[in-house]
């Protein structure tokens, strides 16, 4: 007696059990994930408070140095000198100032609301800013910004293109051609004017931001997952699973979009690394986040005028933690990528 054939849910299942077995056997993508995961964990560490929550204290000297590098030589004011000269008593100033009496009063209430001034020190791990707050924490609460700006953005971009480009590409027709006006509008406009755009309309805010990046960023997604379809849509798999009674949001999002995934996940990861790009381009501006929060497009900004006296490391600081995420997220994605391409595990 045969068993029954397996559902679509059951295949889509078994797609990804291969693709994990694929993708755990390259050490260059298993790596950039475990970079990216410790990244997360970072940044949940940053939102919770368990690490960098005093990122605005000023801990340090102006511009500290990092501490490889040392503190900074002290400038040696000198002193003038001066005739030597025999200590006066104090001059009573009772018969010539009328508040006179009041002075010593006014010295013991003030001696009693004075705080204690916190010792600056002279480096930090990683240096410090103009203010004297630790570069090093400021790098990690930017990543907690940058990061969830450029994922979050990207993740309902691409909700939004897939969605859009799946419609046009398997209804077709009037459906097709209202959502190819829709795209022709966003498309005919320079996507940086419309980033401005919105932003002066909106404001500031990372709420803001991630909703701006989303409405201007769907569009090249939507064109990709639109041809995917109507690639996909006239196949012999497809045409099967029409004929044994599946409904067309099962054929789209059972059997069509897990052979079009890996083209969605290549696309994603693109998203993550431009919308990233313009956040730091918003924040640059001063159309991005809060003046009352930091992220990577604030220290590049704050760090262009430390640039120019020599202090570099707020710079070096912000573009490594930058970098090393975006190289890591994208070799993740392109190792997802091969895991999920029909073509190499040998679908087509």
């Amino acid at each position: 007696m045969t068993s029954a054939a397996a559902t679509p849910v059951q295949r889509s299942e078994g797609v990804w059990r291969t693709a994990w077995r694929r993708f755990k056997g390259d050490r260059v993508a298993m790596t950039s994930l475990g970079i990216v995961l410790a990244f997360i964990v970072l940044i949940i560490a940053a939102a919770t408070g368990a690490v960098a929550s005093q990122w605005q204290r000023e801990l340090a000297v102006p511009n500290a140095p990092p501490t490889f590098l040392g503190p900074r030589a002290g400038e040696n004011a000198g002193t003038l000198a001066g005739p030597e000269s025999t200590p006066q008593p104090p001059v009573d100033l009772s018969d010539i100032d009328p508040l006179a009496p009041r002075y010593a009063e006014w010295a013991e209430r003030a001696a009693k609301l004075q705080t204690a001034e916190t010792t600056k020190v002279d480096t930090l791990p990683l240096g410090a800013d103009r203010l004297g707050r630790d570069v090093l924490d400021k790098a990690i609460k930017g990543t907690e910004i940058s990061v969830f700006v450029g994922i979050l953005a990207a993740l309902l971009a691409t909700v939004i293109g897939t969605v859009l480009g799946a419609l046009a590409g398997f209804f077709g027709g009037k459906v097709g051609d209202f959502l190819e006006w829709l795209y022709n509008v966003f498309t005919a406009v320079p996507d940086i004017l419309l980033i401005f755009a919105f932003a002066a309309v909106l404001g500031r805010g990372v709420d803001t931001v991630v909703l701006i990046l989303a409405l201007t960023g769907w569009t090249g997604l939507y064109r990709q997952v639109r041809a995917e379809f109507i690639k996909h849509s006239g196949r012999e798999y497809v045409r099967a699973a029409e004929a044994i009674g599946a409904s067309a949001t099962s054929r789209m999002f059972r059997h069509i979009l897990p052979n079009v995934s890996h083209v969605i996940l290549v696309r994603m990861s693109l998203l993550v690394v431009g919308f990233i790009k313009s956040e730091v381009i918003l924040s640059y501006l001063g159309l991005g986040v809060p003046i009352d929060q930091v992220s990577w497009g604030t220290m590049l900004a704050e760090a262009q005028g430390e640039l120019i006296l020599g202090h570099w490391w707020q710079l070096a600081t912000a573009t490594a933690f930058m970098a090393v995420f975006v190289t890591a997220f994208s070799l993740m994605a392109d190792g997802w990528r091969d895991a999920l391409d029909p073509k190499l595990r040998g679908a087509e």
